[in-house]
């Protein structure tokens, strides 16, 4: 299930799916630690006797964002119930505090008492053995433990005209065992048992009790303030006393309002649409990257249930993109910590491996290190190359030499050495190593593209640097490199490049001419002209041949991707559609247009994007071909990212051609 309205400050991030169940909390880390383990954090209505949880039938739902800002707007109406509820949610700029607003309106002529229940299915540190939940009188909440890991959970609402702070009711009690299901079953009847205190495998509901006039309306706020111990919590609690949620609220709102719209030079010549989505594109980018440095693929925890295992890693190569297109919209902070997070990580020999978790350390993998008998570097070469091309984007864009400095030699140089030395002799091309997708050994032109730039990057340094040889030795290897893309990947019996060659033990290659999205990497970073009459060939018939012929459109990844696969007709469904890949047709048109009206067809794709993302901005790795639903995980980092970058180009084309 989709996370359509995440919420973060870089170290902490709550996802929401789009029945508006809290689903992810992640803390310390953007990523890693997940404490609910996906299991729903729910939040239910009794009023009158009935009782109804907003994840039920009967609602109309609504979830958005307040404009260019990271705080949620949601509303929810219940037309039975003749109540209309308006949320706004945040996490905290500065703080690790979760809070909610929850302005309930009656649409009924009578005065009527409405309790609001809140429950948390806690999964502490991604598992339930030995949580505690216990409720504190003295402080009126509830708190979930376990080791470094604190939460505190409290509430407030306005009675007469003035705040009482605390919780009305509460229970603390044991899940997933002895088929017990939680406290949230307690509250279906609208009075929960008040049971303090619960050990092992437990969860906890709290109510807060609303009275609203005839007509009228009444709010309520809640909170979970996050913590490595009880002094921590408290002292969050108290600043939320003491200056009140609203201040949080807005503190929030008026920070990423700042931060969203500090370069928005030339946005005003396109769509407003397309504007907003480029803007929110921004801001779900900036919940998705740890305030470590890590940009993290994807937080959509539900994707375990595809191969147990998530996207909530720092894939090298899906960072170095996301950095790009963070770099092209002016934002050098995120991305200096990026390029020290992979200095930290690389290798002595100069690579970077598969993917990392958040705080640094190695992440799991199914590359092996061994095949056939003999050692295998299980690298995406493309991953290391990538990181050098995007700091020297980096380093143009904002002249930082200071912050270059120290990363000269322990990363440009060192990776720059290895990607000298792992090509094969004969061609001059890079060694085999993992493709783009994770999926096949070979060299691949989205490998070749990508070694190429990085090589052209490291010579770029080295010649700032004032390293003649060095520069003349990264140049060679880079031009013998395009040589070698020339000479095994073009083929002109078919007007098309390959997307892997493969070296046979005789010296000969075999050619894998699947069609493939990824042949984009050949003109992507400069190797080739984007107009060069054998990229255009390759493009067109990309896009006839990967282009997703239902009303959704989009372009898939390759002919008969089984990933997610929905339909066998390739020929009109050849892969599900990937805002990615659909995104790379219009860069391909950026590149290419030698007039203004050769513009139109990229706009056109941009307002797809537009038109097939969530409403509330986020766009997922790929969508069903028939209905547009999300699939596998959403928002995905590196779509929100190609689509600013997108844009980036098209306005700088527009105004080299205007």
């Amino acid at each position: 299930m989709p996370r359509d309205i995440p919420v973060g400050n870089g170290s902490l991030l709550v996802n929401f799916d789009c029945e508006y169940q809290l689903r992810d909390l992640y803390w310390p880390h953007v990523g890693q630690e997940n404490h609910t383990a996906g299991h729903p954090f729910r939040f239910g209505v009794w009023v009158e006797g009935r009782f109804h949880w907003i994840d039920e039938e009967g609602w109309e739902r609504s979830l958005d964002y307040v404009h260019d800002t990271l705080v949620t707007e949601v509303n929810l109406r219940h037309p039975e119930l003749a109540l209309n509820l308006v949320c706004r949610d945040a996490v905290d700029f500065h703080e690790n505090l979760y809070l909610r607003q929850v302005v309930v309106e009656n649409e009924k002529d009578r005065h009527r008492e409405v309790r609001l229940f809140f429950s948390h299915d806690f999964h502490i540190s991604g598992h339930t053995i030995g949580d505690t939940a216990y409720y504190e009188p003295e402080r009126l909440a509830v708190f979930h433990y376990k080791g470094r890991r604190w939460f505190m959970v409290n509430g407030a609402r306005n009675v007469n005209g003035e705040w009482k702070l605390g919780v009305d009711q509460w229970a603390a009690g044991v899940k997933e065992m002895d088929g017990k299901e939680g406290t949230w079953r307690d509250a279906e009847d609208g009075q929960l048992s008040g049971n303090p205190v619960a050990q092992g495998s437990v969860d906890s509901t709290i109510a807060l009790h609303l009275d609203v006039p005839a007509k009228g309306q009444a709010t309520a706020w809640y909170w979970i303030a996050v913590g490595s111990h009880f002094k921590e919590v408290t002292r969050i609690n108290r600043s939320v006393r003491r200056k009140g949620p609203m201040t949080f609220l807005e503190r929030t709102c008026d920070y990423w309002n700042l931060w969203s719209t500090k370069e928005l030079e030339g946005l005003e010549t396109l769509p407003e649409n397309l504007c907003h989505l480029y803007r929110r594109s921004l801001l779900i980018l900036r919940t998705q990257i740890d305030n470590e440095g890590a940009i993290i693929a994807a937080n959509d925890f539900d994707i375990t249930r595809f191969g147990r295992d998530t996207y909530s890693y720092m894939w090298p190569r899906d960072g170095a993109l996301v950095s790009a297109a963070l770099i092209d919209a002016g934002y050098s902070e995120v991305t200096r910590r990026f390029f020290e997070f992979c200095h930290d990580v690389i290798t002595e020999e100069g690579y970077l491996l598969h993917k990392y978790n958040p705080d640094g350390s190695l992440a799991s993998s199914w590359h092996p290190w061994y095949v056939d008998g003999r050692k295998q570097l299980p690298v995406q070469e493309d991953a290391t190359a990538l990181v050098l091309w995007a700091l020297w984007r980096h380093f143009d864009r904002f002249l930082d030499i200071e912050f270059i400095k120290p990363h000269y030699r322990g990363l440009v140089m060192r990776a720059a050495e290895w990607m000298v030395e792992y090509r094969d002799p004969d061609s001059g091309l890079p060694q085999s190593s993992w493709n783009l997708w994770e999926e096949q050994r070979g060299v691949h032109a989205w490998t070749v593209g990508a070694t190429w730039a990085g090589l052209q990057a490291a010579a770029n340094f080295s010649q700032s640097f004032g390293e003649e040889e060095l520069t003349a030795r990264y140049r060679a290897a880079a031009d013998e490199i395009s040589a070698g893309a020339e000479a095994h990947l073009w083929g002109s019996e078919k007007g098309c490049f390959s997307r892997t060659i493969i070296k046979r033990t005789d010296g000969t290659w075999e050619k894998d001419r699947t069609m493939d999205a990824s042949l984009t990497g050949l003109w992507y970073f400069g190797m080739f002209d984007p107009a060069d009459p054998r990229i255009v060939s390759t493009m067109e018939q990309m896009r006839e041949r990967l282009w997703v012929k239902t009303d959704v459109g989009g372009m898939a990844r390759y002919e008969n991707d089984r990933y997610h696969q929905v339909s066998r007709d390739t020929n009109t469904v050849p892969g599900n559609p990937w805002f990615v890949c659909t995104l790379w047709l219009a860069q391909w048109q950026i590149g290419a247009a030698q007039t203004s009206a050769d513009l139109e067809p990229a706009l056109e794709i941009l307002n797809w994007a537009v038109e097939h993302a969530l409403p509330s901005g986020a766009m997922a790795e790929q969508v069903h071909p028939y209905s547009n639903e999300p699939l596998s995980v959403s928002p995905l980092t590196w779509s929100q990212a190609t689509l600013v970058t997108a844009v980036q180009q098209y306005l700088t084309r527009a105004a080299e051609l205007s």
